[in-house]
């Protein structure tokens, strides 16, 4: 989950919306790596969920869900939202929780 917000925040910065809008390549990128958010989410065991209850498990799943399901609906308002908002307040929450595995 960190990975792919990481990498979408860091891909979004010095985009604008309409970047989201007209830019094909930058939006299947960053739809994929919400997914790829989402879908690790879904991984997570329902102990660590519940220890964690500031992040907002169900949000992460359910937007998965819903571009992975009702792609031709998605609200690229929305994403653009996950994007600048959502992500870049989860990173740190998910870096309190996830070991450093820098460390050898």
């Amino acid at each position: 989950m960190l990975d792919a917000a990481t990498k979408a925040v860091t891909h979004s910065t010095g985009k604008s919306r309409t970047d989201l809008d007209t830019d094909e390549v930058f939006q299947l990128a960053m739809l994929h790596l919400i997914q790829i958010v989402g879908e690790a989410a879904t991984k997570t065991s329902p102990a660590l969920r519940q220890q964690h209850p500031e992040i907002p498990w169900p949000n992460i799943t359910g937007t998965r869900h819903r571009i992975v399901h009702d792609y031709s609906a998605v609200d690229l308002d929305v994403v653009w939202d996950v994007l600048t908002i959502h992500l870049p307040a989860l990173i740190p929450q998910l870096s309190a929780i996830v070991p450093d595995n820098t460390a050898s």
